[in-house]
């Protein structure tokens, strides 16, 4: 497993940071050896997201970093997920030195750090890489609707939500390992940059692809985690929400290729306004209801759990909206972070695969 830290200045703990958390939590494909934020500097990475360490420090600065590990991380990654997806103007130094100490960039921004007039060059005198994961494939290479979910044998479970940036990947990967845990073999395909960055082995970032071709490239990643792997379930990465009036695209375009079996709604009841310019916008954050009649309408599908993003709330908040909700909508519901995956994974076991209850 490659070493990485991750850059992650004044963000770390925030919603723009969610790159920066995903890798924290769950890693396949690097060894987290620190985060860089110096308005979190000298704190544990995991005392920072859940309160529990996990033994990756948060550093001032890269030469702080490499001066603490005692050599320089094989990469470092690009750790926030900005609206519009440019690299903070911030960033460009601590990239800079990066580069200069040896170390080689990933990024899942829209802006492709590779052409940049500075990285390029610098990273060629350094010998190292410039990768950036947040593209399409070759116009040629890309793949058009089919309809393949149709000819799935496995249950397909896309986490959708009711705004941005509000804990679906998380919960996504959480539940995979949950049912896999309990013997019902599970894959989870990525729709985002951070599930690729943790290393998920299927998926797209389908907000860099090109209209005619999203749904078509989504549904043949959905198609070889089913070829290649056999599954009983598919969980599928949400992106944005169908009530969202910037990101409804990707929650569509996933919806369309995975043509749910039933679907977990994730939602953040703490949070006043959408994910997107909220100091600027004010646009109110989405309701379950309203997301359930799109849901209904979109994926011709009901809901089997309901979790919760608990920002902005306390814990006895987060109890009583899930004793509300519970009442309310008829299905368990659960902080995936605090409470873990049992109840949503018990009413998937339930209902599809009832000799495993």
């Amino acid at each position: 497993m490659e070493t990485a830290i991750i850059l992650c200045e004044d963000g770390f703990g925030r919603v723009r940071g969610k790159t920066a958390a995903g890798l924290v939590r769950h890693s396949l494909r690097f060894q987290i050896q620190g985060v860089i934020d110096s308005k979190q500097a000298g704190k544990d990475a995991g005392e920072v997201l859940d309160g529990k360490k996990v033994g990756i420090p948060v550093f001032a600065s890269v030469e702080e970093s490499i001066k603490a590990l005692g050599q320089k991380p094989q990469w470092m990654i690009i750790g926030v997920a900005t609206i519009g997806g440019m690299l903070p103007p911030e960033f460009r130094e601590p990239v800079k030195t990066a580069i200069s100490s040896g170390m080689s960039i990933l990024s899942g921004l829209h802006e492709w750090l590779a052409n940049d007039k500075e990285f390029g060059p610098l990273a060629l005198k350094h010998g190292v890489k410039i990768v950036d994961i947040r593209k399409e494939p070759p116009l040629g290479e890309m793949h058009y609707y089919k309809g393949l979910a149709e000819k799935i044998d496995a249950v397909r479970i896309p986490i959708l939500g009711t705004d941005a940036a509000s804990g679906k990947r998380t919960t996504a990967v959480i539940l995979t390992k949950e049912l896999n845990a309990r013997g019902v073999k599970t894959v989870f395909v990525a729709t985002g940059q951070t599930g690729l960055l943790q290393g998920s082995k299927y998926g797209v970032p389908v907000d860099a692809i090109r209209g005619d071709y999203v749904v078509g490239e989504l549904e043949n990643a959905i198609w070889n985690a089913y070829e290649n792997e056999k599954p009983q379930v598919i969980i599928v990465e949400g992106q944005g929400a169908l009530s969202h009036p910037a990101y409804v695209t990707g929650s569509r375009a996933i919806v369309s290729a995975s043509k749910p079996s039933t679907v977990v709604l994730q939602h953040a009841p703490g949070r006043k306004y959408r994910s997107y310019h909220a100091d600027e916008l004010h646009i109110p954050n989405g309701t379950i209801d309203r997301e359930l009649e799109l849901i209904r309408v979109y994926a011709h599908s009901d809901i089997i759990g309901i979790t919760l993003n608990h920002e902005n709330l306390t814990r006895e908040q987060v109890q009583e909206k899930t004793a509300e909700y519970e009442k309310q909508y008829g299905v368990p519901v659960c902080d995936m972070l605090v409470d873990g995956p049992g109840k949503v994974a018990d009413a998937i076991i339930k209902r599809f695969f009832p000799e495993k209850a």
